[in-house]
């Protein structure tokens, strides 16, 4: 196990530094000129002299590729330079507001996984019931709604209509159903589906009628056996998520004024912070690499043979 961990490690670091070279090339193929885009955010107009006296200080006099191994340099000290609008390390900005969206983040995924395990389970035993085909709806209808829209359609009934719930910003636990909702329902209308349809394949399989044969009860068979097997694909579809969820908050968080990652990076567009979208490019890539890794080590945590195969090679 821990030799896996140390070769997928390894493994991230090339893919790190794509990534940097990625974002780096997309913030200077940007029409928008970094000198200019500092003063900008600063709400300076600035004469000839002092852009070029800027561009200086940024290194854009210097080659492409002196520029690119100078930014990789940094990125790899996780020195993601400063803000130009707040004047602050960009890592302070993010890490500020990490918080807040690891709190919605996290709270969406509890909620959608103990969600779409329980609805993919009696969907899955009671197939072709009228239980079966309410899950199956309720799922093609919330897998079309976009996610702006479900928002606002929770915030017209449980804030406009019942006045149950806040509208926008973060506060008290109340604040917290809404956004996460919102966000769990897309996820919930996915997996809860392939989780029906994972237990209803495991079910054809030869072990399920040699447990029977054996004399295990049905529900036995269920919970320690098919289940176990079936809850693989949606492991891996919720590690993916992970990450998204995380640095993809951004429509979500906008609609519920949620102050996170989300909300920040779309007000650093906006305002042209060329730091920030970069720094936050780079977190977003490495944040996916290590979803990826965990979902990895959760799969051979749920199913030994994967260890048993690591072993192997």
């Amino acid at each position: 196990m821990a030799g896996y961990i140390l070769r997928r490690a390894l493994t991230l670091i090339p893919l790190v530094l794509f990534a940097t070279f990625v974002a780096f090339v997309l913030m200077r193929l940007s029409p928008v000129d970094p000198a200019e885009a500092y003063f900008s955010a600063a709400h300076i107009k600035p004469n000839t002299q002092m852009l070029q006296e800027k561009r200086t200080e940024l290194g854009l006099d210097e080659s492409f590729i002196s520029q690119y191994v100078h930014s990789a340099v940094h990125m790899l000290q996780l020195d993601l330079g400063t803000s130009y609008l707040s004047s602050k390390s960009v890592w302070e900005e993010i890490w500020s507001r990490l918080p807040a969206t690891l709190q919605l983040a996290g709270a969406s995924m509890v909620i959608a996984f103990i969600a779409v395990v329980v609805l993919g389970y009696f969907s899955a035993v009671h197939a072709g019931k009228w239980i079966d085909y309410v899950v199956r709806f309720l799922s093609y209808i919330g897998a079309s709604l976009p996610q702006f829209m479900l928002g606002y359609l929770l915030i017209y009934l449980f804030s406009l209509q019942w006045d149950l719930l806040p509208v926008e910003g973060k506060g008290t636990w109340q604040h917290l159903i809404l956004p996460s909702l919102t966000l769990a329902l897309a996820l919930v209308a996915t997996y809860a589906r392939l989780f029906r349809e994972s237990i209803l394949e495991q079910l054809k399989q030869a072990y399920v009628d040699y447990a029977h044969t054996r004399g295990l009860k049905s529900h036995n068979i269920m919970l320690r056996h098919v289940v176990r097997i079936a809850i693989l694909p949606v492991i891996t579809g919720f590690g993916m998520n992970l990450g998204r969820m995380i640095t993809g908050t951004i429509i979500v968080e906008r609609v519920f004024s949620w102050p996170g990652l989300g909300r920040f990076f779309v007000e650093a567009i906006f305002n042209r912070d060329l730091p920030v979208i970069q720094g936050y490019v780079f977190f977003a890539a490495c944040l996916y690499l290590c979803t990826s890794l965990l979902t990895d080590l959760l799969h051979m945590a749920a199913d030994p043979r994967l260890s048993l195969q690591e072993r192997g090679r």
